[in-house]
């Protein structure tokens, strides 16, 4: 495979020599314009959502302060196509894939991968989610050719993704693994001329193997723009440890700077940074303010080498736009356009012909939400329509009931949910035989949307739960399992909720427990010590007792840095969560949103 942005690399080697740049401007330079005009229209966290994404997780404060239904993909194509000029380079932040809707899920999102195509993308910077099936995966997306388990989808064999996937700081582990990511680089003499120096040659060697192409550039008036692909560098602890076994995930700065450092050998000085990481917000805030507080993001965007002119993120499902200081001391854009298509971020900049460098000062943003308000457009429409045609027999199924919505947003002080705790409810009864498990755990982020208690557009009725809805909740087909710990390996998992200590995430993250689990944890107690009045069916949990703890392949791996989980023994695999899911709900309906009080919680 040759990759397509490398292909381009070799164009922009030929302008670093000066062989090209002739060829993009007038005869008398004297005459040229100072600059071009490029606009930038940016998408981030999608997650397949081709019909209009319901409840909470499809609308969104604009801004007017208003809450409105955004979001769909017909409606991101409508809009897109009227904010497209001849200027426009589109680009994305990640998570374009994964965690997705049964219409694209079911046939391992190619058709989310095809709308994008349609819709003129260009780049994609790499997310946590596109690694959800693994590394082989992921490259099959990319590429192209039939699943390898499930064969091709309906609509025949798969060909590839029509944009250029990047990361920057996604690396084999094994220093001696032949990559192809760089393939492209040595296609012109001028390209290998560079490559060949001392200077060039020390940056790859210092960078390590890179498993994917690090940039793409893209050309607009004359001019090339470089965009940089970033994804978290917590990845590998927020995804299924063995699909990713053979990659690394670096620091992002470092791979960054390392990345502009190429680009700038290369000739490319206008250069964009496409970061799938990002902050949280202060709530109901526009999406023109800068509401970012800043935390992951606002460092990488802070600190990364001062070539970079634009950095636009993801990640956290939140919409800002702010500027921020580069290490010169110079302003930088530094943005975020929600979730799940309900926003697009517009980036109108400037790039001096001559230095070829973005002007800092010309560059203005805004993001748009996408409205349902505007006419949808028409071959999308029939695009989404077509695929969800082949998934509506197993999508409309109704599979059980709800008496009222049951929300996956936090309703406790303790950080418990309803529709977490409902969930761990119907894996422990799903692995109580055969695996023997006494309690489940569930851990937040795969609790991906609400269950909505009024009728979809199938029209099922009113608190009927269909299995695409039920999907919508579970979409990761994560393996249900069961392991021994001891009382004290169990509260060291739940310890692991908490910051300061080993392996602790950045942010408190509590794990959702079945209704028998219940137990005291302190909001000042140093770490380790935080945890207490730990009780299964009421009994006190000791030390030396063993415990049949059912959780979520995932968890069982060590994901989101529950490392404790890994001292499990005996383990024991079940059904899909789904399917765990699915049967609870039509075992037990109708179902009522469970309380949240199984976590106690003291200052």
């Amino acid at each position: 495979m040759t990759s397509r942005s490398f292909l381009r690399l070799a164009v922009a080697g030929a302008v670093a020599t000066g062989s090209a740049l002739l060829a993009t401007l007038p005869a008398d330079a004297n005459t040229a314009p100072p600059t071009v005009p490029v606009r930038l229209l940016a998408l981030n966290d999608f997650h397949g959502n081709l019909e209009p994404p319901s409840g909470t997780s499809g609308r969104i404060v604009d801004e007017h302060g208003q809450t409105v239904d955004a979001g769909g993909a017909a409606y991101i194509a409508a809009h897109m196509e009227g904010l497209t000029d001849q200027n426009t380079i589109k680009v994305a932040q990640g998570d374009l894939i994964g965690a997705t809707p049964l219409i694209s899920a079911a046939y391992h999102d190619e058709p989310s991968v095809e709308f994008l195509g349609k819709l003129g993308l260009k780049v994609a910077a790499v997310g946590n989610h596109e690694f959800d099936e693994g590394y082989a995966e992921l490259r099959r997306i990319m590429d192209g050719g039939c699943h390898p388990v499930d064969g091709c989808s309906p609509a025949g064999e798969w060909k590839g993704a029509a944009y250029d996937y990047v990361g920057a700081n996604v690396l084999f582990k094994n220093p001696n693994e032949k990559s192809d990511a760089l393939d492209g680089l040595g296609d012109s003499p001028a390209t290998k001329q560079l490559l060949a120096s001392p200077k060039v040659k020390q940056l790859l060697a210092d960078w390590g193997v890179p498993a994917l192409p690090p940039v793409s550039v893209q050309w607009m008036n004359g001019v090339p723009i470089g965009f940089i692909g970033l994804v978290t560098q917590t990845t590998p602890n927020i995804v299924t440890p063995g699909g990713i076994k053979d990659l690394k995930f670096v620091d992002e700065v470092k791979a960054a700077n390392a990345a502009s450092r190429l680009l700038k050998f290369l000739g490319v000085k206008a250069q964009v940074v496409l970061m799938h990481e990002g902050d949280q917000v202060n709530t109901s805030q526009s999406p023109d303010a800068c509401s970012a507080v800043p935390g992951a993001g606002n460092r990488i965007a802070t600190q990364v080498d001062p070539e970079i002119d634009v950095v636009l993120s993801g990640h956290s499902h939140q919409a800002y736009l702010c500027t921020v200081k580069d290490p010169a001391g110079n302003d930088r854009l530094y943005s975020q356009g929600g979730s799940f298509g309900r926003v697009i971020t517009q980036v109108d900049l400037k790039v001096n012909v001559r230095s070829r460098d973005i002007v800092r000062s010309s560059v203005v943003a805004d993001n748009h939400v996408v409205t349902r308000t505007v006419k949808p457009d028409g071959d999308i429409d029939t695009f989404v329509q077509w695929w969800k045609d082949k998934v509506a027999g197993v999508a409309d199924k109704p599979v059980g009931k709800i008496t009222a919505e049951i929300t996956n947003k936090v309703t406790a002080a303790s950080g418990e949910s309803p529709l977490g705790d409902l969930i761990a409810d119907a894996q422990l009864a799903a692995t109580k035989t055969g695996g023997n498990a006494q309690i489940a755990l569930m851990n937040p982020g795969g609790v991906r949307t609400l269950l909505s208690y009024p009728s979809s557009p199938a029209k099922e009725g009113d608190g009927v739960v269909t299995y695409g809805e039920a999907f919508a909740v579970q979409p990761f087909n994560n393996l249900m399992q069961v392991v021994t710990l001891t009382g004290a390996q169990l509260k060291t998992v739940l310890e692991q909720q908490f910051t300061g200590g080993p392996n602790a995430q950045p942010f408190q993250k509590i794990l959702q427990p079945s209704a028998n689990l219940t137990y005291t944890y302190s909001k000042s107690a140093a770490w380790g010590s935080k945890v207490s009045n730990l009780k299964i069916d009421g009994v006190p949990v000791t030390d030396t007792q063993t415990i049949r703890v059912a959780a979520n392949n995932f968890l069982v791996g060590g994901g989101d840095a529950f490392l404790a989980f890994r001292d499990g023994t005996d383990v024991w695999s079940g059904q899909l969560d789904i399917d765990a899911f699915v049967d609870y709900l039509g075992k037990n309906s109708p179902v009522a949103p469970p309380a949240t009080n199984r976590i106690t919680v003291v200052d």
